[in-house]
């Protein structure tokens, strides 16, 4: 399974919402970068952020559903 971005948010609780939203949805999905949130956690110069990743063949469906919750993944609600 190959896994591609779905989309960059800034901190781990807009990332966990779309974790389980899309879950929710029936797609999986991993949240990269949480890590460097627990050593440093201050959000500069994109150091922050979390990458949202889903497998490939779930990307369309994910993107749209991300859509459709009005946000599409920009980091902005």
């Amino acid at each position: 399974m190959r896994l591609v971005e779905l989309c960059r948010v800034m901190g781990p609780v807009e990332a966990e919402v779309i974790k389980n939203f899309l879950e929710s949805q029936g797609i999986d999905c991993i949240l990269q970068g949480q890590m460097v949130q627990s050593v440093y956690p201050i959000l500069v110069d994109g150091l922050g952020e979390t990458r949202v990743l889903v497998a490939e063949e779930d990307f369309e469906a994910a993107t749209q559903l991300l859509e459709t919750r009005g946000d599409g993944g920009s980091g902005e609600s």
